[in-house]
């Protein structure tokens, strides 16, 4: 391919679409930065839930899918998008995002729907090391999932809930299944539901913390994925590892979609 010239430039738009276990999102960047995004539930249908948010995206920058020069699928379902022109682990679109919107980032904590990740990078934003838990749903958006409907609350109301807590309740498993119980046996005993939701996030905290200091933190440190958008989980992480995130201009939610679009500009220019 060859390098854009003229107006052509102005116009093409790269794609990164990250299919996860509970979201799907794109995000479109042009030569110039970021274009527009979308985010929707992936459902039972991963390429179905990738298509359309694709669409979504276009229809948000006012764009036709033949501006788009280049596409890279990320995430759990990344197999089934059939129509992108290249597919990238989510390791390396989350550390690309990151690097892209802040080249100081050293570190990056990354909690998805099913699995959490902690991942060091290079100065060029290339992944040096990684440790990730995909073995178990504890310390995830699924855990936290089952949670929320645990305690009869939307998940998105989770974090703000939980502030208002004065003694964070101790939750002991690390397992869905237990952990659930225990929350049941929680409130049956009386106990309030913000304290059961601050012990929850202290839970997830512990469980990814962990994580990140067997691998070791560099400054700075970010923290990306659904669950970041959760407060609670964000300051019980905070806490535990006695760090301040660096705050990043984007909503957390979209930084793998992001890198993947990224990936893709530069896979097309340098073709």
């Amino acid at each position: 391919m060859l390098p854009l010239q003229g107006t052509q430039t102005e116009s093409a738009l790269f794609a990164g679409i990250d299919v996860g276990s509970l979201t799907a999102k794109c995000v479109l960047i042009s030569k110039n930065g970021m274009q527009a995004y979308a985010v929707i539930d992936t459902g039972t249908k991963p390429n179905k839930a990738g298509k359309t948010v694709f669409v979504q995206a276009l229809d948000k920058a006012g764009a036709e899918k033949s501006n788009v020069r280049y596409s890279v699928g990320t995430g759990y379902g990344r197999v089934s998008l059939s129509f992108v022109d290249m597919v990238v682990t989510e390791l390396t679109c989350h550390a690309r995002g990151s690097h892209f919107l802040d080249s100081g980032v050293r570190t990056v904590i990354d909690i998805g729907g099913q699995d959490s990740k902690v991942i060091r990078l290079n100065p060029d934003g290339s992944m040096s090391d990684f440790i990730m838990n995909d073995k178990c749903a504890a310390g995830t958006g699924r855990f936290l999932q089952v949670m929320a409907r645990a305690l009869e609350t939307k998940l998105e109301n989770l974090g703000e809930f939980s502030l208002t807590s004065t003694q964070p309740s101790r939750i002991n498993s690390i397992c869905t299944v237990f952990a659930e119980s225990e929350v049941v046996s929680l409130l049956a005993s009386g106990e309030k539901m913000e304290n059961i939701a601050a012990g929850l996030h202290r839970s997830v905290a512990k469980r990814v913390g962990n994580m990140a200091k067997r691998l070791g933190l560099q400054n700075k440190i970010v923290f990306v994925g659904g669950v970041a958008k959760n407060i609670g989980v964000w300051n019980a992480l905070e806490d535990f590892l006695e760090i301040k995130f660096a705050p990043l201009d984007q909503d957390p939610q979209i930084i793998g979609a992001l890198g993947a679009a990224v990936l893709a500009r530069e896979r097309y220019l340098s073709a």
